[in-house]
């Protein structure tokens, strides 16, 4: 097997309040995001866009996070008001992968939106190959319009994940994989 297989055969996500310092230097960052834009993107409409969030970003943004949550959740305990709060800031760097997906005559929504997952794998593959370990996400506040706002995204944007970035602090878990014949038809 050669490098890349192995590292494909073994590549595993780190939860984000395990990755750690230090995060990727600014030319690295750069080497990720050319890598990331290297993706399969019909009629080359680049249906994607990357925000890079670090340090003061992270809690800026994150001051949003927390008082959507709050407002949603009046009765939340200042703890769980916190940890919303923490969420772009537990990784030295989160990249935020932007969906641009847009009508075409000829390109559908449909591939213009996995051109945009194909980021995300292509950034979470070459952090793994700089010895970086990532982890791709969402949740809930990936899909708050008062966040995605505060991000700049326009009305027809969307986050198609926030990738978390940093050295892992401790070695992951492995965790139960599908068995081929459970997923796969030959015919």
């Amino acid at each position: 097997m050669n490098d890349v297989v192995d590292l494909l055969k073994a590549r595993r996500s780190v939860a984000p309040h395990k990755l750690g310092d230090p995060g990727p230097t600014r030319q690295q960052v750069e080497t990720l995001l050319t890598i990331a834009s290297r993706v399969p993107d019909h009629g080359r409409l680049y249906p994607w866009r990357f925000i890079v969030i670090g340090g003061e970003a992270g809690r800026r943004i994150g001051e949003t996070i927390a008082q959507a949550f709050r407002a949603d959740n009046p009765e939340a305990s200042a703890e769980t008001v916190e940890f919303e709060r923490r969420r772009l800031a537990r990784a030295p760097l989160v990249i935020a992968v932007v969906s641009r997906a847009a009508p075409h005559v000829k390109i559908p929504d449909w591939e213009q939106v996995m051109s945009a997952g194909a980021a995300c794998m292509n950034l979470v593959i070459a952090a793994n190959a700089m010895g970086f370990a990532t982890s791709w996400i969402t949740e809930w506040y990936a899909f708050d319009r008062r966040v995605l706002e505060a991000l700049g995204l326009s009305p027809d944007e969307r986050i198609a994940g926030f990738v978390h970035i940093g050295r892992a602090t401790e070695a992951p878990v492995e965790r139960p994989r599908p068995n081929l014949p459970d997923i796969v038809t030959w015919l």
